[in-house]
């Protein structure tokens, strides 16, 4: 999917800037031409807006804190997390803003090619995701308190290998645990949102060890932060840092 609004060439992920277009035949300046340049941009982003919605659960309130993993640690230490949840732009954003996280790096997991670039993971045909890691101090945020996080506002958890306008297996929902504690935690919390009917979907998140994570390209990285007027993160990502510090103002972090 691209929108072309001119001299900017919008995609799924980035943009670019292209010389001016030379104009070959005379440029009609009727009042329809000019009604058109203006509506058609306003149309598109409303079509974005359009097949990033429809979220599964309410929006209201975050989900319910996980039974277990939810306690902190007893001193400072230092622990990672694995997510996939769609574009890693707006997931990482996302863990970004959490106390207590040291720093979330945008990469690609769940595949067998080591050292993917990003263009062999958006062919879809690597088995890699779009992936978040997040290094953390147990002490100040939990690894339940994260995964509360990710299944209420950095992704929805009910597409399957999707998500809102990105289409394909590197999109997937997924969740890569590093040991057995982890995955138990994992699996007990969604058994949980499950049991209380928390989305209207079946949840369709992968649960998978963690057979290596794989930095993205430094241009990934805080793109978020970077390019925070672009059309694709104003209308899929900058609505989840709204939603993380309304639904857990207690643990955003400016």
């Amino acid at each position: 999917m691209r929108l072309d609004f001119g001299e900017q060439i919008i995609g799924i992920e980035g943009s670019m800037t292209i010389p001016p277009r030379r104009e070959t035949t005379p440029m009609n300046r009727s009042p329809l031409n000019y009604l058109a340049a203006l509506l058609i941009p306003i149309a598109l982003v409303l079509i974005g807006v359009r097949l990033t919605s429809g979220a599964s659960r309410s929006q209201v309130a975050p989900a319910a804190t996980p039974v277990t993993g939810a306690e902190l640690a007893a001193a400072p230490a230092e622990d990672t997390a694995v997510f996939a949840g769609g574009c890693f732009w707006g997931v990482e954003a996302v863990f970004d803003h959490v106390k207590g996280v040291k720093r979330a790096i945008s990469g690609y997991a769940g595949g067998q090619l080591a050292n993917p670039s990003y263009e062999q993971v958006s062919s879809g045909e690597t088995g890699h995701a779009e992936s978040v890691e997040v290094i953390y101090d147990p002490s100040q945020v939990s690894y339940g308190k994260l995964l509360q996080i990710f299944f209420s506002v950095a992704h929805d958890p009910t597409e399957l290998n999707r998500q809102g306008p990105d289409r394909g297996t590197q999109y997937r929902s997924a969740i890569f645990y590093r040991n057995a504690q982890q995955q138990q935690v994992v699996e007990s919390y969604i058994k949980q949102l499950t049991a209380a009917k928390t989305f209207s979907r079946p949840i369709v998140t992968q649960v998978a060890k963690l057979s290596g994570f794989y930095p993205a390209e430094a241009y990934h990285q805080h793109y978020l932060e970077q390019h925070p007027n672009q059309l694709y993160i104003v209308i899929n990502d900058k609505p989840k840092l709204v939603a993380l510090k309304k639904q857990f103002p207690d643990i955003y972090a400016d």
